[in-house]
């Protein structure tokens, strides 16, 4: 995984170019190399080695079954944030972090059951039977809200095995309950964020599209390799249950 991590298509991405220095936070002092026109410039050999630490971590917390869930609900990235998290099967929330998304786990799995229900009801006819075409439209209207909401995390399998977050700043309450959970958290730090408060430290612009997708686009194969090795450990146990004799 290491080795494919190309510096010279970070720099042309423009993951390098940081924030103002005078909106900078001392913490990220490590991470840049130099200053120009009043901007901090990040210093890619040290992106290259939070992906080259980050990534293999990636790979081990899908392999060993878990999920990542990606965050990010900045405006201009969300979009290719949510579209990467659904390529590589993995829960995801980039509309609006809902405060207790992990720690309070009774109120939104009561969400989703409810989603999931209507969504079921809707699909089987149930509701077209049951309801008037104001009231299915009103229905139909509710599992849409949800969806915002909540259609990222439906199929989120309990606590997830670590949280990819794009926007340290923007996104600090998810960071807080990950915190809270002792769920790791791996993400792409600016240099106008705290590296202290991630496990897993990527500095890089986190404005530039074209830089959070080519990191994005990293973070899909080392899930693609966990997968697979998960794939690998599960079929020999099927093989398994399939040999085993019958009782009678």
């Amino acid at each position: 995984m290491a080795s494919n991590v190309d510096i010279k298509a970070l720099f042309e991405s423009g993951v390098h170019f940081g924030h103002k220095t005078s909106h900078w936070n001392p913490k990220m002092a490590p991470y840049i190399h130099s200053k120009r026109q009043e901007s901090h410039i990040i210093n890619l050999e040290k992106t290259v080695q939070g992906l080259e630490v980050a990534l293999p971590f990636i790979t081990r917390v899908v392999a060993n079954g878990k999920q990542v869930l990606f965050v990010g609900t900045k405006k201009h990235t969300k979009d290719i944030i949510r579209e990467s998290a659904i390529a590589s099967k993995q829960p995801y929330m980039t509309e609006r972090w809902l405060g207790g998304t992990l720690t309070n786990v009774a109120t939104v799995t009561q969400q989703i059951k409810k989603l999931k229900d209507l969504e079921k009801r809707m699909v089987s006819g149930d509701l077209e039977k049951r309801y008037s075409k104001l009231e299915v439209q009103r229905f139909q209207e509710e599992i849409d809200d949800l969806n915002i909401k909540y259609g990222g995390i439906k199929d989120l399998n309990g606590k997830p095995g670590a949280l990819l977050v794009i926007d340290v700043i923007g996104d600090t309450n998810a960071i807080k309950e990950a915190k809270t959970l002792g769920i790791p958290i791996v993400a792409i730090v600016d240099t106008n964020a705290d590296p202290t408060l991630i496990d897993y430290v990527i500095p890089g612009n986190d404005d530039a599209i074209k830089g959070v997708q080519l990191i994005l686009d990293y973070v899909s194969s080392a899930i693609a390799e966990g997968t697979k090795s998960e794939k690998t450990k599960v079929e020999p146990v099927i093989d398994k249950l399939k040999d085993a004799p019958k009782e009678k």
